[in-house]
């Protein structure tokens, strides 16, 4: 079994700042992380090939720091990293990330690809199934539940508002999942060694044979104009301290403006 799993590094969203200037986000020194959803991604394809047997690879478009992205996923158990990280792919948007995607899996030759439901960043939980679409192939978005696979095809049970779905797929398919599937398993000393020696392959546009066209923002239909941060209304305040103690803090804001 061929097993792709999408990841996305993004900033640690309790660190991010936005430059009131620019209205640009402040990356300088801010923490980076594996997408929280995309570990349970890892998890999932971890799962697979320890049913099936074959090869987890890891595959992250972004600028060359997110190599480290790559090397956590390996020291969990992955096989290989593949980075997509070119000049061309820059100010890419769902549309053209997911393109991008959709060509270097195409050359790993995937049965089964994971992604996480969505990018804590982006929130937009387009990437996944738009990449299935430039693959032509089915996909299941909001797995909770891995019921059954086999070479021949896979059974999952899809999360909904009112309880869950069960879907049957014949492979290769996409499948986006959810943090009720399973719990992240901690990288291993021997495996944080095995990731340290790795080799993370690296594509540019050249490897992927893309069209330039197509790639960043020449081939993104959306743009982002402008980004800011709300202005604080006055008399507004945060409760800082255990969820106990805001609690407490906030019956006594009530109870001062008579409300209980």
């Amino acid at each position: 079994m061929n097993i792709v799993v999408c990841i996305k590094q993004v900033p640690d969203t309790a660190e991010v700042r936005i430059n009131p200037e620019t209205g640009t986000l402040i990356r300088e020194g801010v923490p980076s992380i594996i997408n929280p959803f995309d570990m349970h991604a890892i998890e999932a394809g971890l799962y697979i090939k320890e049913k099936t047997g074959g090869k987890v690879t890891v595959i992250t478009m972004g600028p060359p720091q997110a190599e480290t992205a790559l090397r956590e996923a390996i020291s969990m158990g992955a096989d290989e990293g593949v980075l997509l990280s070119d000049r061309a792919f820059a100010g890419s948007d769902t549309w053209a990330t997911s393109f991008t995607l959709s060509k270097a899996i195409a050359k790993l030759r995937a049965d089964v690809i994971f992604c996480g439901k969505q990018a804590i960043d982006g929130d937009t939980a387009q990437v996944g199934p738009e990449t299935a679409e430039f693959l032509n192939i089915p996909h299941i978005s909001y797995i909770r539940k891995i019921e059954e696979v086999s070479q021949n095809g896979i059974r999952v049970q899809r999360l909904m508002d009112e309880g869950y779905d069960v879907i049957e797929s014949a492979l290769p398919v996409l499948l986006t999942v959810v943090k009720e599937l399973n719990e992240p398993r901690l990288p291993s000393l021997k495996g944080k060694m095995t990731a340290k020696k790795a080799v993370i392959k690296k594509w540019g546009q050249a490897d992927i044979m893309a069209d330039e066209n197509d790639l960043g923002l020449k081939g993104s239909p959306t743009q982002v104009k402008n980004i800011f941060s709300p202005e604080a209304r006055p008399g507004r305040k945060m409760l800082e301290g255990t969820p106990e103690e805001q609690v407490d803090a906030l019956m006594q804001e009530l109870r001062g403006i008579k409300c209980l």
